[in-house]
């Protein structure tokens, strides 16, 4: 009786911890759903093709986004191009050739701790490094170098952890076949790890396409109703220009819906670059699978 009356507790204690996870779960999803239904609700009314591929007009109180669409796929592609290799690479060094020991642990440590710099230090360091001493000026060049630095050890983390979750008899196995350690992991662990290191450098773009604080110093521009001609030109960019329309200008009444509707296109613009990662991701996986 005594031994029934335990699992008893133990499965009313079990019931009642996993009540509460779903609970809290719950509320996270209805929090997001909240968020996303507010911003549809407020910006729907404004979405429109002229909206999305026309420029601003009217001093911000009219016209579209286009140019601030171009500007920020513009960065995101600039600082992928130049975190990605540098992560990657990095990763793949501090995982397979490093030594394991305090330089490994220091390099470790350095790098989670800056990932938690403010984004607003990074771009002031954007602006005395590239802006101001390599003479780039306030470009588009500038702007992706900054989020790129920005982005870069979020994705070593990522690539450091997925080559970690690859079990070492793989590579003793290449090994042992003759190849080289290079083209192991060529041909042995980066093809394996590709889905985990695509899903780090996604949430790197995410982040850095929802960025202000660097690319208000170094490539923003407040109304630009051209589209840029070269990485040395400066750019628009949604998270400043909604920054922009939503706290100045000569017509907040005006302004506060196209507010809302840029919103909305900068949050289906993640959506979209989500789903592409994870097409990216079955699509690697599934070639894993199959070689």
């Amino acid at each position: 009786m005594e031994l029934k009356s335990n699992n008893k507790a133990k499965h009313r204690s079990q019931s009642i911890a996993f009540g509460i996870f779903r609970l809290l779960s719950l509320c996270i999803v209805l929090i997001l759903f909240a968020i996303l239904g507010f911003i549809i609700y407020r910006g729907i009314g404004v979405i429109s093709w002229d909206f999305i591929f026309s420029a601003p007009s009217d001093g911000m109180t009219g016209g579209g986004i286009w140019p601030a669409i171009v500007g920020t796929f513009y960065l995101m592609a600039g600082s992928a191009l130049f975190a990605f290799p540098v992560g990657v690479m990095s990763g793949i060094y501090m995982n397979e050739y490093a030594p394991k020991g305090r330089l490994v642990r220091f390099i470790r440590v350095m790098t989670n701790n800056l990932s938690g710099i403010p984004s607003i230090v990074f771009g002031l360091f954007g602006m005395a490094l590239f802006v101001n001493y390599m003479g780039f000026g306030d470009s588009i060049l500038a702007g992706s170098l900054t989020l790129g630095l920005l982005c870069v050890p979020l994705v070593i983390r990522t690539t450091e952890e997925a080559l970690k979750a690859i079990p070492d008899s793989l590579r003793e196995g290449s090994r042992a076949l003759g190849a080289t350690k290079l083209q192991t992991i060529w041909h042995v662990i980066l093809p394996m790890g590709i889905p985990n290191i695509i899903t780090g450098l996604i949430l790197a773009l995410g982040r850095v396409s929802g960025e202000t604080a660097p690319i208000l110093f170094t490539c923003a521009a407040y109304f630009l109703p051209q589209l840029p001609a070269s990485v040395f030109d400066q750019c628009m960019a949604l998270p400043y220009h909604l920054y922009v329309i939503s706290t100045s200008g000569t017509d907040m009444e005006a302004q506060l819906p196209l507010a809302y509707g840029t919103a909305l296109v900068l949050i289906v613009i993640i959506l979209l670059v989500n789903l592409l990662a994870n097409m990216l991701r079955r699509y690697f996986e599934k070639k894993v699978k199959t070689n």
